[in-house]
């Protein structure tokens, strides 16, 4: 069967015309992401774990799903869910960042037949709005369909993840029919790779949000431009045949090849060989997703980052001078070098399986597109101009850490954005993700880190960063610190065990709250927030930036031991989660404290249906708001106050009183003021009113 490869384009065609082919488009990507699971002999064995760094199976048959929902109802595209369960426990954890739940115990996965029955429900709506969402041509990342866009993109992304949880499943699982086309050339010897040289020319990308002609993650926009001095690649991706060279003599055993984090990762995994690799009575065999086959020599390796530096540095050894992964800007300047875009490639499920590494040409060289992705050196690191897109704004700024390593040039299952040469993804280094590498001998310079403790995000973070944690200004008290403390006489008059901070935004009140409570839960919708405070929470500082005039801006630095916050911070965890539909086992707590939360929330009135109820007896929920409504952040249908109604003012307090009353007493009501600083001399004055509600029934 043949798949479309190439992503929409955003600009040409009729509106209806382009609503066919986006239709189109999202039922090859929802139905092949469907395809995938019937792999599997037996529907029970998708609550298997291949990897148990990754959610079992059926959170990924959920997940790509519960993604349209959960981003249709943050953008207002529609109002109201299918399946809020669902759309909580399918939401978060993928890339086993530090505020994913992996913890099997708390999530009770619903049956196969109702989560099919789900998506079906979703495929109907999101069909639906294809037909009838108003737009304009070209589609930005301002438009309507973009997000419909994104939940197809994010869909393509999870059929090449999903395929390698497959692949680290148990053959036994999985049918050996070929569902798919597969490439059946497979030799017992390989091609012997050679340097070639590569020219000295100009990198430029540059990509416009306002009049994209394809859709972009937003690591990809803004503009980059760097100059490669001439190098030398290898002709071919490195072979199975080239790496057995590595595995006989010994390379696995040999420290001096692995970094530390490389050998910290040896020593975890006692890997011998690569991971797909099965040896049986000294001869070897290849896993593929859904078959094993004698080891083809002529295909190219998968590996992790681990393993290809370790061969770099064998193969240096061997050659008598350096070579190494390439960069990104060394990557592109390949690519532009030979014109890769005009190239047949393995690529876009024309086989379901690698091909051999001297099967497409590039001129003089060989799969510089498709077949398998290509590590590259550098880390992920953001554009001059980046920014986050607001209904995403975790797509790539968790992966600026120095633990994520760039991969190009797609493989034989990636389709859409994954193909396009802007393309930046980025995945863990002890990930395996249908990824071989090249190697390099260059004199370039490269970027080798992003360093941990400077903030590289956009410009929000920052000021959010200076309103919790910098100084007092005009004699008003730092918010957040000043809440905490007015709040702590009726502290004492409850337990202290455990404290929920729901909109925890960067983490310091949830700080603040573990000099009291034993034990704080931070949670926050963005994970830009809670990421400061799990920085802070790992490392002795951080560095943000803060804008003094126009485009002037100067470095703020601050520290959890210089706030004397530093001996309770291993009393804090920070987790990812909507406030107007939580996971369940977010309950039993002493405290809720939320602030500055209420008025930004779609639909807050959700949020007062559940979030009493997650309240221990005599203890306490505290609601903190300047009563802000604004309709960028909730449908004015949704507001809890500041209308009229019936000829009479509606006020957001007398709502919560008649939301509480019945289960709460109030304890006070008291004003609380703060500053927001804009730049050196612009600074936004409110006043925000705390609520304190003790649950009594």
């Amino acid at each position: 069967m043949q798949y479309r490869a190439d992503t929409i384009n955003l600009q040409n065609g009729t509106i209806e015309e382009k609503r066919e082919e986006i239709k189109n488009y999202f039922l090859q990507t929802y139905e092949l992401d469907e395809k995938l699971f019937d792999l599997l002999k037996d529907k029970k064995s998708i609550y298997e774990q291949p990897n148990r760094l990754r959610h079992p199976l059926i959170f990924y048959y959920g997940h790509t799903a519960t993604f349209f929902i959960n981003k249709l109802m943050l953008s207002k595209l529609i109002n109201k869910r299918i399946n809020k369960h669902f759309e909580s426990i399918f939401a978060i954890g993928v890339d086993e960042m530090s505020w994913d739940d992996l913890n099997s115990e708390n999530y009770l996965w619903p049956n196969f037949e109702e989560v099919k029955e789900y998506r079906l429900k979703v495929k109907n709506l999101v069909l639906e709005l294809i037909d009838t969402l108003e737009f304009s041509l070209p589609i930005n990342w301002n438009s309507p369909m973009w997000i419909i866009l994104m939940g197809i993109e994010h869909e393509n992304i999870h059929i090449e993840t999903s395929s390698v949880l497959l692949r680290e499943l148990d053959i036994s699982h999985l049918v050996e029919d070929e569902t798919f086309s597969y490439c059946k050339e497979y030799l017992n010897t390989y091609p012997k790779n050679e340097l070639i040289k590569v020219q000295e020319g100009e990198v430029v990308l540059q990509k416009d949000r306002q009049n994209p002609i394809y859709y972009g993650w937003d690591n990809e926009f803004s503009y980059h431009k760097a100059y490669i001095k001439e190098f030398f690649a290898s002709k071919y991706l490195v072979s199975n045949g080239e790496f057995l060279e590595f595995v006989q003599d010994g390379g696995y055993s040999k420290l001096k090849y692995f970094s530390k984090e490389g050998r910290e990762w040896l020593d975890f995994t006692q890997a011998k060989m690569p991971t797909f690799w099965i040896k049986k009575e000294d001869k070897y065999y290849l896993r593929q997703i859904n078959k094993i086959v004698p080891l083809p020599l002529n295909y190219p390796v998968d590996i992790n980052v681990y393993e290809a530096e370790a061969f770099c540095k064998y193969k240096s050894e061997k050659l008598g001078f350096e070579v190494r992964l390439p960069s990104e800007d060394e990557y592109y300047r390949l690519y532009d070098y030979t014109k890769a875009n005009t190239k047949k490639a393995n690529i876009g499920l024309k086989y379901f399986n690698q091909t051999p590494v001297d099967k497409y040409a590039f001129y003089d060289f060989y799969d510089v597109v498709g077949n398998v992705w290509q590590w590259s050196i550098t880390p992920t690191y953001p554009f001059d101009g980046f920014e986050t897109h607001p209904i995403y704004d975790d797509f790539t700024t968790p992966t600026f850490d120095d633990r994520h390593a760039l991969i190009k040039g797609g493989s034989f299952i990636s389709l859409g954005n994954e193909i396009l040469k802007s393309a930046r993804y980025a995945f863990r280094k002890h990930f395996f993700q249908h990824a071989g590498f090249r190697y390099v001998k260059s004199t370039n310079e490269y970027r080798t880190k992003l360093n941990d403790n400077v903030y590289e995000t956009d410009e929000l973070i920052s000021q959010y960063c200076e309103f919790h944690y910098g100084d007092e200004f005009f004699n008003v008290k730092n918010f957040a610190k000043n809440s905490v403390e007015i709040l702590k006489p009726y502290l004492k008059e409850i337990k202290t065990t455990k404290a929920l901070d729901l909109g925890c935004s960067v983490g310091r009140s949830s700080f603040e709250l573990a000099k009291t409570f034993d034990e704080v839960m931070g949670i926050d919708f963005s994970a830009n927030f809670i990421n400061v405070g799990v920085k802070l929470k790992k490392y002795e500082s951080l560095t943000y930036k803060v804008r003094v005039e126009g485009e002037i801006f100067e470095d703020k630095t601050i520290s959890l031991k210089d706030l004397n916050l530093d001996e309770v911070k291993n009393k804090v965890e920070f987790m990812q989660g909507d406030a107007c539909n939580l996971k369940e086992i977010y309950s039993n707590y002493d405290l809720v404290f939320c602030s500055n939360l209420i008025d930004r929330l779609y639909y807050p009135q959700k949020f007062l249906d559940d979030i009493p109820n997650r309240v221990n007896k005599d203890g306490l929920l505290v609601i903190i708001s300047p009563y802000t409504w604004l309709e960028e952040y909730t449908p004015k249908t949704n507001w809890l106050g500041g209308f009229i109604k019936d000829n009479k003012e509606v006020k957001t307090f007398d709502t919560l009183k008649n939301n509480l009353d019945k289960n709460y007493k109030l304890l006070d009501l008291i004003d609380i003021p703060f500053v927001i600083k804009e730049t050196s001399r612009k600074f936004q004055h409110t006043v925000s009113q705390m609520s304190i509600w003790k649950k009594v029934k």
